[in-house]
């Protein structure tokens, strides 16, 4: 099948052709045409079998005959991050090169000025994240009666990030009359709630089992010691062919180190996470695309709907907590037909994470054995801790310290020694204030899913979710007044 019998105009047809595409993906070949007549749609595929195409080409179409007006966008596509967001709006570009059609993105992290003005300006296609949004909606900037057309992409994201509540509050402020499009690589129960709650009629399209693996992507899995991942995956950067890779971390904090570490064994290697700014974020990833790094360390906010061409590998640093992440993850690589490899290294504190991967995916992945050592990574950080135990006194053994500390014995009768009386001594060691609070300097970071922080509230504008401990002081106590420690038996617990 060709795209020139799926019923497209033809000026859309030379756009496609002339983008290098001549035959559409399965998803592209079902969705398309029932688009093309109203229909609603349920998508289901897996990711990289081109689903962003598959609404984005009968949607110009579909809006090459109407009229725009200021502040009421003809059709939103609502995108779970920023990324994937500015993605959806290149295809707009290069697919609609030929038809009179404006567009504007909301994402957060930017200025609302321009998104603001463009606004104003009246736009066809309205591309969105539902943080900003929901924000310039509580502003009055933007009014959503007009939209004929919603496209929920990577809904099952959308649930992760928390963003259902925000899809139902949006859903609830657009015209019945409307068509909606709703696509995602799986589909949990709560997305089928969704969908049949605000679709009518819809016709399922399901070119693959939900959360099943490309078998264009060799995977492995990679057991190692825990403090041997960094040696294991240096050691399959260099030997496994690799041209382009993407490496995955679950924590922002590993994603930093990672970087740096990689770095300074000779990689080119960069960085991607919800903590960077969208300008560093965007250069970043234009870098990987470019070709001027040819590693990246990224956090899930790389893991879907990002598409980026020839990249051979995937590398799992750590397990996804989340079994349907492993289905995107390992998805950024093996796209478009092409070939692609998956490792995941696997410690026995992964043990439990990627037996839920594969009861998800359906079948065991395969183990791959390295010839190295499981003894940890030459970093700075061993040579740091031996270099602070050197410098530390030796502790005498507890039983010789006993004995030296224990007072001879005498007779009951007899007198007291020097030697055994007590003397005593200031402690070198401050005892904490049982008023101050308490200190966890091993605290480690609330997992929130993004490493999507950024993208996950109300606002796309930087709030941010973790809330700090405030400490109300007490008022000085009156002249006369004790205004020492209070003694524990007068302590309450409430007044």
């Amino acid at each position: 099948m060709k795209f020139a019998d799926l019923g497209l105009s033809d000026e859309l047809l030379k756009s496609v052709i002339d983008a290098g595409y001549d035959e559409p993906t399965p998803i592209q070949a079902q969705a398309i045409p029932s688009v093309l007549m109203m229909r609603d749609i349920i998508g289901i595929a897996q990711t990289g079998t081109g689903k962003t195409a598959g609404f984005v080409l009968p949607m110009i179409d579909i809006l090459a005959h109407g009229r725009r007006r200021a502040l009421m966008p003809r059709s939103l596509i609502l995108e779970p991050t920023r990324e994937l967001a500015a993605q959806v709006a290149e295809n707009f570009e290069k697919y609609g090169k030929n038809h009179d059609l404006k567009m504007a993105l909301l994402i957060g992290g930017v200025q609302m000025g321009d998104q603001v003005k463009a606004l104003q300006e009246g736009v066809d296609v309205l591309i969105a994240t539902p943080g900003r949004l929901m924000d310039l909606f509580e502003r009055g900037k933007i009014l959503l009666t007009g939209c004929e057309l919603l496209v929920i992409d990577e809904a099952d994201r959308m649930l992760d990030m928390g963003f259902i509540p925000d899809i139902e509050s949006i859903c609830s402020k657009l015209p019945s009359q409307r068509q909606t499009l709703l696509f995602s690589a799986t589909m949990p129960p709560p997305i089928k709630k969704l969908a049949d709650r605000f679709l009518s009629n819809p016709k399922s399209i399901e070119v693959a089992r939900p959360a099943s693996t490309n078998i264009n992507i060799v995977q492995h899995k990679v057991k190692v010691a825990s403090r041997a991942k960094r040696e294991a995956l240096r050691h399959l950067l260099r030997t496994d062919n690799v041209s382009t890779a993407i490496v995955f971390c679950n924590r922002k904090t590993t994603v930093r180190e990672l970087a740096k570490s990689l770095k300074s064994h000779g990689f080119s290697a960069g960085e991607i996470h919800g903590d960077m700014d969208q300008s560093a974020r965007n250069a970043e990833l234009q870098k990987f695309k470019d070709g001027v790094i040819n590693i990246l360390v990224a956090s899930d906010v790389a893991a879907r709907g990002l598409d980026v061409k020839g990249v051979s590998h995937v590398f799992n640093f750590d397990t996804p907590w989340h079994p349907d992440d492993y289905v995107h993850r390992i998805g950024r690589t093996g796209r478009g037909g092409a070939t692609g490899r998956a490792f995941t290294l696997v410690s026995p504190e992964d043990a439990e994470a990627i037996d839920n991967v594969e009861k998800l995916t359906g079948g065991a992945i395969p183990v791959m054995t390295l010839d190295i050592g499981a003894a940890a990574e030459p970093d700075e950080r061993p040579a740091r801790k031996s270099r602070d135990k050197a410098e530390k006194p030796q502790r005498a053994p507890k039983a010789e310290k006993a004995a030296s500390e224990k007072p001879a014995r005498r007779k009951k009768d007899a007198a007291p020694t020097a030697e055994d009386t007590p003397v005593h001594t200031e402690s070198t060691r401050e005892e904490p204030r049982r008023d101050a609070p308490r200190r966890d300097d091993n605290r480690r970071d609330d997992y929130r899913r993004d490493d999507y922080r950024a993208d996950a509230g109300r606002s796309d504008s930087g709030r941010q979710g973790d809330r700090r401990r405030e400490y109300r002081s007490e008022p000085p106590s009156p002249p006369g007044e004790w205004n020492g420690p209070i003694p524990n038996f007068l302590h309450v617990s409430a007044l």
